[in-house]
């Protein structure tokens, strides 16, 4: 019986983090797609080690995570910033006629605090829904933590090289970090009404 418990609770945590991750890479993968190769790579590292570092701290954080209300919220409407962002830089500048913008450092660092914001807020709802799937079993928390930053690492440097050769799939990814913000949001508004 513990061992069937075991493997639902493994499969579970597989797909939250092949949905969550995924929405991780989506958003690295976009606003990486709009720089030269070699400060794709370095947006790419930054914004899977700083999910790399908010993951690990929110593991630790989850049991009192998980009694605040109204944290869901501020991440869904930190993810409806984010969406904004992205349209602006990523969508907006694809419709743009002059795709051979150079890029300043500055708006290299915009990138960097974009991925980071975006981080936490997919981290928090990642680490989040390991942790519910995981209750007690550690070692199947830590296996859903490395799992994600696996799947992110892969995810992010897939996407970005999609969306310079297939422009429509940034409105796919804007479309689905628009629904998780929109769930998030709804998800603390429930608590409240």
């Amino acid at each position: 019986m513990m061992l069937s418990e075991q493997i639902i609770i493994f499969i579970q945590i597989v797909l939250i983090d092949l949905v969550l991750a995924g929405d991780n890479a989506i958003i690295i993968g976009m606003v990486a797609s709009q720089f030269p190769a070699e400060q794709r790579k370095k947006i790419i590292f930054w914004g899977i080690g700083g999910a790399v570092v908010l993951r690990i701290i929110l593991t630790l954080l989850t049991a009192y995570l998980l009694q605040i209300k109204g944290l869901r919220l501020i991440g869904g409407l930190a993810l409806l910033y984010i969406v904004y962002k992205l349209y602006v830089d990523v969508i907006k500048k694809q419709l743009d006629e002059h795709q051979n913008i150079k890029v300043d450092n500055s708006s290299f660092f915009k990138a960097i605090s974009t991925v980071l914001i975006a981080d936490f807020t997919m981290s928090l709802d990642n680490v989040l829904g390991v942790a519910g799937a995981a209750k007690d079993h550690y070692f199947l928390l830590v296996f859903g933590l490395l799992l994600s930053i696996a799947i992110m690492a892969v995810g992010a440097t897939l996407i970005s090289g999609w969306i310079k050769k297939y422009r429509w799939i940034a409105w796919l990814g804007l479309i689905a970090i628009l629904v998780v913000a929109i769930e998030l949001i709804y998800t603390d508004l429930k608590l409240f009404l």
